[in-house]
């Protein structure tokens, strides 16, 4: 078993301190150091990174005192959406495979990658061989570039901060970050995102996204096909269904407003006609 790291279980022991009964409103420092039994300088020190880091926040008009911050909230209510994505996004996911008979695939962005919590293979005999919980970097993949195409500038910035080259996965795959920025651009003009052999060699994906009841992006839905089964009517296709089932999730999730895709989708520069030079 790894070796706990004592920093972080007393930065949590604090956090765990307002679960006690009966429940504080608020802590001070002193307050905290007593209970935990740590020295007063430890106290503060972990209580300044807490508050640093929108954990905790300071009591107004008595900034002695500190009380849960909005973070605590962000990640439960990530937690409880979780948990309802992962059953709602099965069951769609289930129902658009078996439509088109392709995997499909739903996954939410950590960090700088995706991590798949749902999937429903194809049962034909060339498919693609992935798994839930599978981690893959999001620039490489349909579903993550959907998912970065919802940050703003300042959170792409932050999230690949000291990021010269982009890791390939394939010869397609995006290796700078103006690429990328300029292949989002396009994806939230598009509303899909599209992946060509950039995680796979043999496979193409299409992704939409999936929101929550307050209107963020919080998911996407992928449909994967190996190229050999791929043709301008099969992509337009498939591309309606992952709006189709990205929309059914969102509802699911209690999203509203959704606006229709009345829109054909665009076909991709692989199923453009060549033009020629001159």
């Amino acid at each position: 078993m790894a070796r706990r790291v004592p920093a972080v279980e007393r930065a949590l022991d604090i956090l765990e301190l307002f679960l006690r009964t009966p429940q504080p409103e608020s802590l001070s420092v002193p307050e905290i150091a007593r209970a935990l039994g740590l020295p007063r300088s430890t106290a503060h020190e972990l209580v300044a990174t807490l508050v640093a880091r929108r954990y905790l926040r300071p009591i107004e008009g008595n900034p002695h005192r500190f009380a849960l911050d909005a973070r605590v909230f962000e990640l439960g209510n990530a937690y409880a959406s979780g948990l309802d994505l992962a059953r709602e996004g099965q069951q769609v996911a289930r129902e658009i495979a078996a439509r088109c008979d392709e995997t499909v695939h739903i996954a939410v962005l950590e960090g700088r990658d995706v991590f798949y919590i749902a999937k429903v293979d194809s049962t034909n005999a060339l498919r693609l061989v992935s798994a839930i919980g599978r981690r893959l970097p999001a620039h490489c993949t349909a579903v993550g570039k959907m998912l970065l195409s919802g940050l703003t500038d300042e959170e792409l910035e932050e999230r690949f901060a000291g990021v010269d080259l982009l890791p390939r996965m394939t010869r397609n795959s995006i290796r700078t970050l103006a690429e990328l920025r300029s292949e989002l651009e396009r994806t939230r003009a598009r509303g899909l995102a599209w992946d060509n052999c950039e995680s796979n060699p043999d496979v193409r994906c299409v992704a939409a996204p999936i929101y929550d009841h307050r209107g963020r992006m919080v998911a996407a839905m992928s449909i994967s096909f190996p190229v050999v089964r791929d043709t301008p009517e099969r992509f337009l296709e498939l591309s309606r269904l992952v709006r189709r089932g990205a929309r059914d999730v969102s509802l699911r999730l209690g999203a509203r407003q959704l606006a229709r895709d009345t829109e054909e989708p665009e076909l991709p520069p692989w199923h453009l006609p060549a033009v020629a030079d001159g």
